[in-house]
């Protein structure tokens, strides 16, 4: 039986929908086989009758295609469309507000709902002069619309917040270092501060784990 399908071999030719698809099955299953089975009925769009009809050899190199286009480690896009809108990264994230801080801290360790974040971080762009450019207000209704972004956009923009966070921890400490914390009270300060990172970190690196689709 001959079987026509597409694979990709760009992270951008994945949406957040469908990866959020695997990861949920990845979650309840283990079977490595189940789950090859299932990487390309989802990433190269086949039914499961398509798949289980693929020749052994050609399910592998499609497999090992998708794993190393999942090795990729993409930077930050700015901006991107969707459709005919034209969606661009919040400009100013030092001038986050608490509603928005809160949706990206609550979901941006949930693969279920990280389009929520990505709600947070990509907005349509209103106005645009070279590189320079304005987006919508956070609209908390808009939680579904961005289901369909492209993978390497939602990599993208965590890989940026992880390294940020770590260049801010490491601010942090030596600058604690520099001063030479000499009361309790400093202590406890920084403790309290310190711990505030790593959870936000943590919640980072948990992502991150997860990126990395392991059939071994």
């Amino acid at each position: 039986m001959k079987v026509d399908l597409i694979v990709p071999n760009s992270l951008k030719e994945i949406t957040l929908k469908q990866y959020q698809k695997f990861i949920k099955i990845q979650k309840e299953n283990d079977d490595p086989y189940f789950l090859q089975c299932k990487m390309i009925e989802i990433f190269c769009n086949l039914d499961s009758n398509a798949v289980r009809n693929l020749k052994l050899s050609d399910a592998d190199k499609i497999v090992n295609v998708l794993n190393l286009m999942f090795e990729e480690k993409p930077k930050l896009i700015n901006t991107f469309k969707l459709g005919k809108i034209e969606y661009g990264f919040i400009p100013k994230l030092e001038d986050i507000s608490l509603g928005e801080y809160v949706d990206l801290d609550t979901y941006m360790g949930d693969w279920d709902n990280m389009h929520i974040a990505m709600n947070v971080l990509y907005r349509p762009i209103t106005e645009k002069i070279k590189d320079k450019y304005l987006i919508e207000d956070y609209n908390t209704e808009s939680k579904d619309k961005l289901d369909e972004i492209p993978l390497d956009v939602v990599l993208g923009s965590v890989f940026f917040l992880y390294n940020l966070g770590m260049e801010l921890s490491t601010v942090m400490l030596n600058y604690l270092e520099e001063e030479e914390v000499n009361n309790l009270m400093q202590q406890q300060t920084f403790q309290k501060n310190g711990d505030g990172t790593k959870v936000s970190l943590d919640s980072l690196k948990e992502i991150l784990q997860d990126l990395k689709i392991s059939l071994n």
